[in-house]
């Protein structure tokens, strides 16, 4: 796990120490790598924790696709959430590298929250991941069972001991990401599981992602949201200019690629106008984060099949070496 510093100075920089002078005796911090099949709540919860969105939400599976850093800092504990993508059965290079990013996540965290959907019966994917976390020596396994809220108590109990028969080491917390319940005594055991020791992180720092990738990722969850199945998981999104055009205004310039000419079509819309409700949609999230106005200027290219080309995932973001 690249994002994990060894020392202070990696994590802030030099002279930069957060005080330890006001953190209580047994104050715990550490990293907790989220991982889970696709759509089971993971961005939801970690978003939900932290009170502010740092990842993107849709009702579509993989929406994330690397891994991001969401920290809570309490006056007893320092949480670094590690949001992976959801690990499936990979057809293409970006869904093997967001499996890949994934697992890669899991050996170096001090707890891995191993999320599940406990409306529904485990699948071959949830014994898939209880096989990996097995292989994993003397590390501590939290079992979340998100969306309580889609299931009467009496039937999840089936499930609910079907989940906790995959990994037995694990302790096991029924919640809704969602509405709230149960997710106050999921966040008690990943503290209490957490190694005592110093913030990693100053204590006002909530992500490690540049503003670049964030507006990235808004503009993509705009896409996703307002096309529903037309455009499912073809787009990829480049900021290609980010500048201050004056004290009141950030001028920022960004491509959303796809990878059939079709696409574009649907994505740019009858005389623009889904592009423009994309932009529309968009702006309000990316002048939240930013604290300014901004002009928004979206343009759609095709870079054919390029979740299928290790070159064009590099040159997007994606497929780095980890």
């Amino acid at each position: 796990m690249s994002d994990k510093p060894t020392d202070y100075d990696a994590a802030l920089g030099e002279g930069d120490l957060p005080s330890t002078e006001s953190l209580p005796p047994g104050h715990r911090a550490g990293y907790v790598a989220v991982v889970g099949k696709p759509n089971v709540g993971k961005s939801t919860l970690m978003n939900a924790f932290l009170g502010e969105k740092v990842a993107i939400v849709t009702p579509k599976p993989q929406t994330t696709r690397s891994d991001q850093i969401g920290i809570l800092t309490r006056h007893d504990a320092q949480i670094i959430f590690i949001d992976t993508p959801g690990i499936h059965i990979a057809r293409t290079k970006l869904g093997a590298y967001m499996v890949r990013v994934a697992k890669e996540a899991m050996p170096d965290a001090d707890v891995i929250l191993f999320l599940v959907d406990v409306s529904q019966m485990p699948d071959k994917t949830d014994e898939m991941i209880a096989q990996a976390l097995r292989n994993l020596e003397g590390k501590r396994i939290i079992l979340g069972m998100n969306k309580a809220d889609r299931i009467k108590p009496a039937k999840a109990l089936p499930h609910q001991a079907a989940y906790h028969a995959l990994v037995p080491e694990a302790e096991p917390i029924t919640f809704s990401a969602l509405e709230g319940g149960g997710r106050d005594r999921l966040l008690q055991a990943i503290i209490a599981a957490l190694p005592e020791g110093p913030r990693y992180y100053p204590p006002d720092q909530l992500t490690n992602v540049q503003l670049r990738d964030n507006v990235a990722e808004i503009i993509r969850e705009k896409v996703l949201l307002l096309l529903e199945q037309e455009v499912p998981h073809s787009v990829a999104v480049q900021v290609d200019e980010f500048t201050e055009r004056d004290e009141r205004l950030i001028y920022i310039a960004a491509t959303i690629y796809v990878e059939r000419a079709s696409q574009k079509g649907i994505i740019i819309g009858k005389g623009g106008r889904m592009l423009r409700q994309i932009g529309e949609a968009a702006r309000p999230d990316i002048e939240e984060i930013l604290d300014a106005r901004v002009y928004l200027d979206l343009w759609v290219k095709v870079l054919k099949n390029w979740r299928k080309d290790e070159k064009a995932l590099r040159r997007l973001g994606y497929y780095r070496d980890r």
